[in-house]
């Protein structure tokens, strides 16, 4: 079983829940970018102070400080497997996580690109009852994911990292088709 993953798909392919599966069954540590962003805030951490000052500003935390905490908890996990959920979210941010990574010599080994029809994302989220799940901004999230975190599949493919997961059906089967791509 791979010990360093990432996981991306647009919003509403599972990521999330697969994730939480995953990493409770293989002992892995979920690093899902808002979690930690969250943790560092609430450990009143420099970092998570530098963050929460950002946030209440309502301003966007810097590609710089999110993988200052990338860093911070990839050196803290001694070894152990991970995987990161959330980050990076487009090109620029990929490359400025792979010498970063390279340094902690804890390389990627395998990015999960989970796969679902756009019709079953919107009826998915729809039916997740959020009050800002609506069809029209749930399309909207879907185009912005086009744009900017769809590239990341050709990226990563092109360094041959890339495995496709049908996201379709129930968790468990799901579940079962992601464990076989990764064993």
């Amino acid at each position: 079983m791979k010990q360093r993953l990432l996981f991306i798909g647009p919003p509403g392919a599972g990521k999330g829940t697969q994730a939480s599966r995953l990493c409770d069954t293989h002992g892995l540590r979920h690093l899902s970018t808002g979690d930690l962003l969250r943790s560092e805030v609430s450990a009143g951490s420099s970092l998570g102070k530098e963050a929460e000052a950002v946030m209440n500003r309502g301003e966007l935390v810097s590609d710089d400080l999110v993988l200052a905490i990338v860093r911070s908890q990839l050196t803290a996990l001694n070894g152990q497997g991970w995987l990161l959920d959330g980050f990076p979210r487009n090109v620029a941010q990929a490359e400025a996580l792979e010498p970063l990574l390279g340094e902690l010599q804890q390389s990627i080994e395998t990015v999960v690109l989970l796969e679902l029809d756009d019709e079953v994302l919107v009826e998915r989220l729809l039916g997740r009852g959020r009050a800002d799940d609506n069809e029209s901004v749930i399309r909207n999230r879907l185009e912005v994911y086009r744009e900017q975190t769809a590239p990341l599949i050709d990226y990563y493919r092109s360094k041959g990292l890339l495995i496709a997961v049908d996201a379709q059906g129930s968790v468990e089967a799901i579940t079962t088709r992601l464990e076989a791509s990764l064993a």
